[in-house]
């Protein structure tokens, strides 16, 4: 059993890997553990949610109180997304930076696993059936109305009925429990490409002339990641495990009072501002979509003649503004809607947009003066 087992991960490590990649190449390792933390904390606190809308709220707090490790648990488990997602926005970044975008198929599946994880998260929220829970839900959901002639019918469908309700509540948590398995499946399509062309380098060139096993070298650094990780994670699941919560979620749903500002969770907020600064509500949803989506034209964009960002000065400089002006759309996202958060929320989603598109014109002018 041994020997088939080392057949199975020879692969794996006698992957030739780039002699020049560094520590932020090990993000990808460290959402592997974050997706095996989710599903086995998930697993476990399946065993006792009560999918009813009666039910729901208290069963979350039976499993706080009466469950043994249950508060650890569910800790584990909320916190873990906020993990997941911080580990995915700096995966997605180093991507950009470093134009990973150029091997093209495992970008695009890397974009969909992003949404399928968003879709993941997004009926998760829903299941603790707190205020915050309900009223997002009832928000977003309702964007779908803003599609021409089917909105309200989809709207409709998706509920079950003509409100949130227990039907709602079921569709959620049997979406939250299956779609972590799609995932893994498009998690192992996106590893099989990344295995076909190999990981990019800092450089950007192409190192089949500089190759070394990823064991042990690369192993080690991956576990030395992972201890950062576990560090990091323990203080926030340990010391501060309500640091990231909203507080409205305390509440048990109530459809007869709403809350003073609805805002969905902190890593949704950059986009529920680029929705908010639409003033037209087809627009705003377009634009929501297209927040995630715009990541899947870089391969398009791409120019054959440049490498990597460190030989590009000015789009270094362009790389962190697009990186303040995602924290600064996570910030406004969790302001009123009101002045000046709108207007400024409608600049950095300009600014947001248009990076894309400027990144691109910029490296092409750098090329011809650099020919």
């Amino acid at each position: 059993m041994k020997k088939n087992m080392m057949k199975m991960l020879s692969p794996m490590l006698n992957l030739p890997t780039p002699a020049s990649i560094s520590f932020m190449w090990n993000f990808g390792s460290l959402l592997m553990i974050c997706l095996i933390n989710q599903i086995l904390t998930g697993l476990f606190l399946a065993f006792h949610y009560k999918t009813d809308i009666n039910l729901a709220f208290q069963s979350i707090i039976n499993m706080n109180r009466n469950i043994n490790f249950g508060w650890l648990i569910r800790s584990f488990h909320a916190n873990g997304a906020s993990m997941f997602f911080i580990m995915i926005y700096i995966h997605i970044s180093r991507g950009i930076y470093m134009n990973s975008f150029n091997f093209k198929m495992t970008w695009i599946i890397g974009v969909l696993l992003l949404l399928l994880t968003m879709m993941t998260a997004f009926v998760g929220y829903v299941l603790p059936w707190g205020q915050m829970s309900f009223w997002g839900a009832t928000v977003i959901t309702n964007l779908l109305s803003a599609i021409p002639y089917l909105g309200n019918s989809i709207v409709i469908w998706i509920w079950g009925g003509f409100s949130i309700n227990n039907a709602t509540l079921t569709r959620f948590f049997s979406i939250h429990f299956i779609l972590p398995f799609i995932i893994i499946l498009f998690t192992f399509i996106h590893l099989f490409f990344l295995h076909l062309t190999g990981s990019n380098n800092p450089l950007g060139i192409n190192s089949n002339f500089d190759k070394i096993t990823f064991s042990p070298y690369f192993l080690i650094k991956d576990l030395i990641g992972l201890i950062m990780f576990m560090w990091m994670f323990f203080i926030l699941t340990l010391i501060f495990p309500y640091l990231l919560n909203d507080h409205n979620n305390f509440i048990m749903a109530n459809s007869m009072i709403t809350p003073n500002h609805i805002q969905p969770e902190w890593y949704f907020l950059f986009s529920y501002s680029i929705l908010r600064a639409i003033p037209n509500k087809l627009g705003g949803v377009i634009a929501l979509m297209l927040s995630i989506l715009i990541l899947l034209i870089l391969p398009m964009l791409n120019n054959k003649n440049f490498l990597s960002n460190k030989f590009y000065p000015m789009n270094k400089i362009l790389f962190w503004i697009f990186i303040m002006t995602f924290m600064m759309l996570t910030w406004i996202g969790m302001q009123p809607v009101e002045y000046p958060f709108i207007f400024t929320s409608q600049i950095f989603t300009t600014i947001y947009f248009s990076y894309f598109f400027i990144n691109f014109y910029i490296m092409k002018m750098w090329d011809k003066l650099m020919i």
